[in-house]
């Protein structure tokens, strides 16, 4: 009797649990990215930039969905789902940085309409003064 068979087929055995097991392990290894610290730091960065321009008032659905998203940026990394979080800690930002620049267009009309009644009142005054000179 030859014990290589016997043998052989043991191994191939083992082989097929093994294996698996190996790149299961791999992958349990390698599933989880580390957390978004930048995006989500940004991203509050980005926020508070908002609220120091006054974006409450001139773009208030921006910075709330700003808050909202980085909110579930948050709950996401709980969640351990560091993809979602990086995705909605960066739209935060985008969002922020937008109610920025609503806020900036809101202030630069609001300065251009009073320059324009300030102007009105001084061609007013020039044309008053013109005709009494004559």
């Amino acid at each position: 009797m030859n014990p290589l068979p016997k043998l052989a087929h043991v191994s191939r055995h083992r082989l097929r649990i093994v294996v698996p097991a190996i790149f299961l392990f791999t992958a349990a290894c390698a599933s989880t990215p580390p957390i978004p610290s930048a995006s989500l730091q940004a991203a509050q960065q980005s926020i508070a930039n908002a609220e120091r321009v006054e974006s409450g008032t001139h773009a208030a659905a921006e910075l709330r969905e700003a808050r909202e998203k980085l909110s579930a940026a948050q709950r996401a990394v709980e969640q351990k789902q560091m993809l979602a979080a990086e995705r909605l800690a960066d739209e935060a930002r985008a969002e922020a940085e937008l109610a920025v620049a609503r806020t900036g267009v809101a202030k630069a009309n609001a300065v251009n309409a009073d320059m324009e009644r300030s102007n009105a009142t001084l061609v007013e005054e020039m044309q008053r003064k013109t005709g009494e000179s004559r």
